[in-house]
């Protein structure tokens, strides 16, 4: 990021000021964690209220993930050109008016367009919002207002699913865009009015506007044939087809212009660093599967376990009470053993859990399905801070920035490529199962002349055979993408024994 001045204009912050500032900075960086889950657990109320499929509805968490991981790159270049308390202020403003826009759409075209803006405002958020809380705390005093950023990023994955459900079903699915507005507008004015005193001074750089060119093209591309190949039947259709060379021709392009420019917008030289590739490779694999079950849960609670938004909101909060509890306990043990080891352990306990919960039933009860998803979020500090001190620990110092970047990046787009392939293969496998099952099943045409009678005709008794089908397709589609997400899982954990043991201590929180 751009070298910004720390000497306040005019006298700086203290005692209950400061704090206010700080606690404005860390809400803004809540609000932005939140809306990368408020809206699992509401992809089918909004999918059904706007007339699209469940795997259409995926579109509006793919959308915002993806314009939120292109604009990371962005954020230390404008923070630069425009000053960071500025381009804060002014995302933050622009965050609320995207909800807005959110909340009021009248189809889904319009939602997933307003998701866009709304990761482009949201992108500089997290890093911004720790950038100048370092800024405006003194030393002594940095350690607890990062403590307070930190909480409200673990704090908010747990919030979003809960909030989400309980909104979605009290008063429909735009109030979870909506909420963000009052917050997200006055907290952007506030920001501006008490710190442009700290605003340091900007410079005219270059920008690499050719790379974030192809930079978009080839994410935009590659997430467009993976949201809409399931309904164009993938490569017979020309579209597909033409997707996937621009996405092929310009991955490649942009890989040799970033590679010989001299002030890339990602700079992908970094990656000569075996201990930062091989980590990238755990830390990409690893969320893949992370968000592919975060998504899935609350589509198959909400289609197959007969659960509302609310209540498939409280089961996948769940993961987040132990992250809590397991989080200063992390951040301790990693200053005495090799990070790697905490790495190891957390992400081979995410393939643990996982696997047990490939084993599901049609008849489990909330704490059946609860309990594997509540001992799971001891592992998510385990696994996101060692992996951001063994990758920016194999780097050298000042490439930590650069490093940081990519390593958001890649966290943000492996979530949106996952959360696009799952909802596409979870339908394609409970289509096939139902098939199978269907063909398989024994005494079938007994089960519906035992049904057929005064009370059910026989078209009735063959539709109630096929919905108990259907439900059990539903499960083992289930079941197998939670099995291969273990799988997933178990071959990340053994990756990370090949990254060498990184040379320098480095602030976990630089990731963010």
């Amino acid at each position: 990021m751009a070298s910004q001045s720390t000497k306040a204009r005019g006298a700086p912050l203290t005692g209950g000021a400061l704090w206010a500032a700080g606690v404005l900075l860390a809400l803004a960086n809540f609000v932005a964690v939140l809306d990368l889950s408020i809206a699992n657990v509401s992809v089918p109320n909004i999918s059904g209220a706007l007339g699209a499929s469940t795997s259409q509805g995926v579109w509006i968490i793919t959308s915002y993930a993806v314009a939120e991981a292109i604009t990371v790159p962005l954020t230390g270049w404008l923070a630069g050109r425009f000053g960071a308390v500025r381009t804060f202020a002014t995302a933050l403003i622009g965050f609320g008016l995207a909800s807005a826009l959110c909340g009021m759409a009248p189809s889904l075209g319009f939602l997933v367009a307003f998701r866009v803006i709304q990761g482009v405002t949201g992108g500089p958020l997290m890093a911004l919002s720790q950038t100048l809380l370092l800024q405006i705390f003194p030393p002594k005093q940095q350690p607890a207002a990062m403590g307070l950023w930190a909480v409200t990023t673990l704090v908010a994955p747990v919030c979003g699913p809960v909030l989400g459900g309980y909104l979605c079903d009290t008063f429909g699915w735009g109030s979870i865009f909506m909420v963000n507005v009052p917050v997200a507008i006055l907290a952007g004015v506030l920001v501006w009015r008490t710190l442009s005193r700290y605003e340091g001074e900007t410079k005219k750089a270059r920008f690499d506007s050719v790379g974030l060119g192809l930079l978009i093209v080839w994410i935009a591309a590659l997430q467009i044939l993976l949201d809409l190949g399931k309904d164009r039947d993938w490569f017979a259709s020309p579209l597909i087809v033409t997707l996937a060379v621009v996405a092929a021709l310009g991955f490649a392009a942009f890989m040799i212009w970033e590679l010989t420019e001299k002030n890339p917008i990602v700079n992908l030289r970094v990656f000569r660093h075996r201990g930062f590739s091989a980590s990238m490779v755990t830390l990409t694999l690893t969320m893949g599967a992370f968000f592919a079950t975060n998504v899935l849960t609350p589509l198959w609670l909400q289609s197959n376990m007969g659960y509302t938004a609310t209540w498939a909101g409280y089961i996948t909060g769940l993961i987040g009470i132990l992250a809590i509890v397991s989080a200063p306990i992390t951040a301790q043990v990693m200053t005495k053993t090799d990070p790697r080891r905490i790495l190891f352990a957390g992400v081979a306990w995410l393939a643990v859990t996982t696997f047990m919960r490939s084993h599901g039933l049609s008849q489990m009860t909330f704490w059946q399905i609860g309990v594997w998803l509540f001992v799971a979020g001891a592992a998510m500090p385990m696994f996101f801070l060692p992996v951001t001190t063994v990758a920016l620990g194999a780097v050298n110092p000042e490439e930590t920035a650069d490093a940081s970047g990519l390593l958001n990046f890649l966290r943000t787009i492996a979530g949106a490529v996952a959360t696009s392939i799952v909802s596409t293969v979870w339908e394609n496998n409970a289509t096939r199962n139902h098939a199978d099952l269907a063909a398989t099943m024994p005494g079938a045409q007994t089960t519906v002349d035992s049904l057929t009678g005064p009370a059910m005709n026989s078209a009735a008794a063959l539709g109630t055979v096929n919905d108990l089908v259907g439900g059990q397709a539903v499960m083992l589609a289930t079941n197998q993408l939670f099995l291969a997400c273990a799988v997933v899982f178990a071959i990340a954990a053994a990756l990370v024994w090949i990254t060498p043991r990184p040379t320098r201590a480095v602030d976990a929180s630089a990731a963010h």
